[in-house]
Order: C-alpha cells, then sequence, then structure tokens
C-alpha cells in the first residue's frame, strides 16, 4: 500500500511539473526582483539616512499589487498614490487630534482609512 501511495505522489508531482508555466514563472520572478528591490531602497532610506520614515507594513502589499497583478484597478499608481496619502493623512489627523488611547486611535483610524 505504500508503495503505490507512493507511485500516486511521485505521479502527481511529474504532471505538475509538465504543466509549468514559463510566462507565469517569468512574471512572478520579475514581480519578486522589482519588489524586493523596492523594499530594499525604502529600506534603505529609512535606516541611512536623516530623511525620515520611509518604509511602512502596507508597502509590502502594495508591492505584490504592483508588481504582481499590473492589470489590476487596485494597482493604477493613482490609486497607490492617493490611497496611501489619504490613508496616511488620516492617521495622522486621528493621532494628533483625537484624544483617546494611542491603540484606540490607531484601530478607528484604520477603520476609517479603509472606509
Amino acid at each position: 500500500m505504500l508503495a503505490s501511495s507512493y507511485k500516486n505522489c511521485t505521479k502527481g508531482i511529474k504532471n505538475i511539473m509538465i504543466n509549468f508555466n514559463k510566462e507565469i514563472f517569468k512574471k512572478a520572478f520579475l514581480a519578486g526582483i522589482f519588489s524586493a528591490f523596492t523594499i530594499g531602497v525604502l529600506t534603505i532610506l529609512t535606516y541611512k539616512s536623516a530623511l525620515g520614515l520611509f518604509i511602512a507594513g502596507s508597502f509590502g502589499s502594495s508591492m505584490v499589487l504592483l508588481f504582481g497583478f499590473p492589470e489590476s484597478p487596485f494597482a493604477q499608481p493613482k490609486n497607490v498614490f492617493f490611497g496611501h496619502l489619504v490613508t496616511a493623512l488620516v492617521g495622522v489627523v486621528f493621532v494628533a487630534l483625537v484624544p483617546l488611547p494611542l491603540y484606540i486611535n490607531i484601530a478607528l483610524a484604520v477603520g476609517v482609512g479603509i472606509f
């Protein structure tokens, strides 16, 4: 029984390897390279310069959208730029002007920014 399940397993793996699409792999590879480069540059600007904070957690998901799914409406440059701009402004307004504890301000700012 073990031998037959091993054969079925290797047969399934061979079928997966045969259906390997080079074009999809090329797109995924380039998306990974450009994402790593972009995040790397932002990290260097954040930690090696006095220019300010350039990297944030949302940039990782933005790289997936921009380089992984460039034809998606959410990945268009104006949507990414203004989305980050608006949510950053909402965050600053909440932290600076709303007199609540920080953990509540952050949660409220995320909710309002998504809305």
